[in-house]
């Protein structure tokens, strides 16, 4: 069994990525509609793939009788609305990263997915890229012993653009920190299998003049006790950021550089038996300290995520990987950040209760 696809918002990161890496190439998935509401670009973007038909308007696609999912690629003002016209519509969404422009639009989604029982991911893809998994694995299986530091680094240089939403508050819901900052959020908590309880943020535009921030800092507690650090940056040349990936405990530590991105990477582990012994002179290196390369194989994120979430279709289960209500918790922990980072002051948040 095969489940057909269509796209809402063509252009963009489903353009680049999405169509060409995940909807075109993965098991059981085929791509039978695209959409966009610029002029003649579904047109161009199904021409380019060899998709079969095309819409200007979402309720055109909406009403494809063949589209079983939807993709929803379009800005981030928009996804609860297109998210709830595909889910009325009876199909199943894959919605792109952040969940809604706002805490109370992803409550209003997850509770009408439930409602609706549709099966529903978020693309949050890195928790596909292999190297992660490992992380993760390292982690719960004890190689690295109590977690105690986490680090993230997300950031890129992003010039003002005409037209760019995720440069407007009122259109992306702020700027590198709900972007990017969110991707490492997720990702960590996933990687420890905890919630973050606490963060302290500052958010500042530095260098571009656009109205929202283009430098975001954030400092964590996760509901286990382990610390965690997280920057994104809007005005940081690509060639002089590595988005670095480090994972600390007290026995063994994670290093990853480009791994946070969208694809690519390398990882080294070092795992001890024991807490290590003290160094009075603190002259070990990466290398001396017994970090060994991993593997990561064939992968690629964005075939992964499509494909995860057309097994959950095929299979008729519901998804326990990206889901709607992970997406929230993001949005919650992002929304406290901007509040620390205004107030001047650490916000606290409840762990859930219950974690997939």
């Amino acid at each position: 069994m095969s489940v057909k696809w269509g796209v809402i918002g063509a252009g963009g990161i489903a353009r680049r990525r999405t169509i060409p890496e995940g909807l075109t190439k993965a098991r059981d998935c085929e791509l039978v509609a695209v959409q966009d509401v610029v002029p003649g670009l579904a047109q161009e973007v199904a021409k380019q793939f060899g998709v079969a038909r095309a819409y200007e308007k979402e309720a055109d696609l909406l009403k494809d009788p063949e589209v079983q999912a939807v993709y929803i690629a379009s800005p981030a003002h928009l996804h609860r609305k297109h998210f709830e016209w595909a889910v009325g519509a009876g199909k199943h969404v894959l919605v792109e990263k952040p969940l809604a422009h706002t805490v109370q639009d992803a409550e209003a989604m997850v509770a009408l997915a439930r409602k609706r029982k549709a099966f529903c991911t978020e693309g949050y893809m890195m928790k596909f890229h292999p190297l992660h998994a490992h992380a993760r694995a390292a982690v719960q299986g004890g190689r690295l012993g109590k977690p105690v530091l986490v680090r993230g680094q997300l950031s890129c240089w992003y010039p003002p653009l005409p037209g760019a939403w995720r440069q407007h508050p009122a259109t992306g819901g702020g700027g590198s920190l709900i972007d990017m900052g969110t991707h490492v959020f997720d990702l960590f908590q996933w990687i420890l299998d905890a919630d973050i309880v606490a963060v302290s943020a500052f958010c500042s535009t530095q260098v571009h003049d656009y109205p929202v921030e283009d430098s975001a800092t954030v400092i964590c507690r996760f509901a286990t006790g382990c610390h965690g650090i997280v920057d994104a940056f809007f005005c940081i040349p690509d060639e002089a950021c590595l988005r670095r990936l480090e994972i600390y405990g007290s026995q063994g530590g994670i290093l990853a550089d480009g791994t946070i991105g969208q694809g690519g990477g390398t990882m080294r582990v070092n795992s001890l038996a024991a807490g290590g012994g003290y160094d009075a002179e603190q002259k070990r290196t990466a290398e001396a300290a017994g970090y060994q390369p991993v593997d990561p194989g064939e992968f690629n994120m964005y075939r992964a995520e499509v494909e995860y979430l057309t097994e959950c279709i095929v299979q008729g289960r519901l998804p326990e990987m990206n889901t709607l209500e992970d997406g929230l918790q993001v949005l919650r922990v992002t929304a406290a950040a901007y509040q620390s980072a205004k107030t001047g002051r650490m916000v606290k948040l409840p762990a859930r209760r219950e974690r997939r």
